[in-house]
């Protein structure tokens, strides 16, 4: 699953689940633009960041939830720069050996990630 998190416009692409040994569960969270924001249509929303912190707090992030919650890999793909409703934003793959722990863990990082990494979204409102 390398590299450990990836912040780019690129879209979010499908990839192959690969376990490694020990490994038995994978929760994947992917989280689409929805259509509306505050009850009015959207045709997307622009997400900007600021890379040097962002990058950082995800670095400190990863290796916080080593130390805290045990071995797991993780992986997180947030988009950059416009992304249309219905399109993925963002991806989060984590796989630990159990499955409670890697619904937990996932669970962890997306409120980790909405609350601390400063990425932010603007809604562009349709015409």
């Amino acid at each position: 699953m390398p590299p450990v998190f990836i912040l780019s416009e690129e879209p979010i692409q499908p990839a192959q689940t690969v376990f490694k040994a020990g490994e038995g569960a994978e929760t994947q969270f992917l989280g689409t633009v929805r259509g509306e924001e505050e009850g009015k249509p959207i045709s997307g929303i622009d997400y900007s960041a600021y890379l040097p912190m962002a990058e950082k707090m995800l670095h400190e992030l990863v290796e916080r939830g080593e130390r805290e919650h045990g071995p797991h890999r993780v992986f997180i793909q947030h988009r950059l720069g416009f992304v249309a409703a219905e399109e993925p934003s963002i991806v989060i793959k984590v796989r630990t050996k159990h499955s409670a722990e890697s619904f937990e863990l996932c669970r962890w990082y997306l409120k980790e990630i909405k609350t601390h990494v400063p990425i932010w979204k603007k809604p562009v409102f349709a015409q």
